[in-house]
This record gives C-alpha cells, structure tokens and sequence, in this order.
C-alpha cells in the first residue's frame, strides 16, 4: 500500500511540465560568448543584440540530435520573419565552437547563430540546464526586450511550439511599441 502511494506521488511530479525558472519580468542575466554563423566564429553580446531589438534566445540539449536539429529547422525558417520584427535569434548548448560551426551551416542553414556555453554559465543563469544531465542545456525560449526584461518563457522537451510561442510574443511585442 505505502508503495503505491509513493509510486502515484512520484508519476504524479513527473506529469508536472517543468517551466523555465526565470518569470517574466525579471532581469535577464547579460553574458557574451563564442558564436557562430555561417560556420564563421564571433563574439555574441546580450547587451549589444539587444540595442537591435528582442532577443529570441533558445536553449537546446545537443547539435545534431534529432529534437535540436527539428527545432533548429523551424528557427531557420521563421528567421526572415523575426529579422523583419526587429527580433535577433541565437541558440545556445554546450557543444564546442567546432561542431557548432558545422551546425549553424547545415542545420541553421546559414539563418541564425548558435552560442558555444561550453562551461556551463550562461544556462544555469538561465536557469535552463537539463535536470537528469546537468551538462546539458533544458529545451527552454525566452523573448527578451531590449530594455533586458524577460518577456516570455517557456521549457518543453519537444521542440513543436517554441518558434510558434516565441514569435507570438515578438509579435505582440512589436504591435504594442509601434503604437508611439
């Protein structure tokens, strides 16, 4: 009996979606790091994306794994359209700058760049590193303001609706500071 209580308890935490720890309205944490785009290395500020517009930032477990190479499709594809709101695009794993180079070509198509957090820092400020593997990043989206304000987050596994979520919110960002 004590068993089927724990065992229904413990199903029960595991059916709860686990959300990005950061809420809306916080302080997003700045960091500047290894990127890459088009196969070509660069230095990627927070700060200095954010004078261009949001920032659609985009954790995801691991290049070339089928869920981050599905999702990394739908950024390259929605690209244009963020770039026409004013929105930036950057995903961030702990994969080494090498093997990012290589998927921001193929998988990225060229569209967007992917950050390098090979210690670690940037998805625990974040709050996004995978639970069951610490040494890899949650699949968890923010839309940052400019202003440096979290604007909307959200963590699922499945990589479905985060292009569609993230762009509702540029979206509607974008309506409301046209309005002036």
């Amino acid at each position: 009996m004590r068993c089927s209580l724990v065992c229904a308890l413990a199903a029960a935490l595991i059916a709860i979606p686990v959300y990005a720890a950061l809420p809306n309205g916080a302080k997003a944490p700045d960091f500047t790091t290894e990127a890459s785009l088009a196969g070509k290395t660069f230095k990627f500020s927070l700060t200095d994306a954010l004078k261009k517009g949001p920032v659609v930032l985009y954790f995801y477990p691991a290049a070339f794994t089928p869920g981050c190479t599905v999702e990394a499709h739908q950024f390259a594809e929605a690209t244009a359209q963020f770039k026409a709101l004013g929105a930036t695009v950057i995903g961030v794993s702990h994969d080494p700058i090498e093997k990012l180079n290589k998927f921001s070509v193929s998988e990225c198509r060229n569209k967007f760049a992917v950050a390098s957090d090979a210690d670690g820092s940037v998805m625990k400020a974040y709050d996004a590193v995978l639970a069951a593997k610490p040494e890899y990043a949650n699949r968890t989206s923010y839309v940052i303001a400019p202003t440096g304000e979290i604007l909307y987050s959200y963590t699922d596994m499945k990589p479905d609706n985060h292009v569609e979520n993230t762009m509702t919110v540029v979206k509607k960002w974008q309506q409301e500071h046209n309005k002036a």
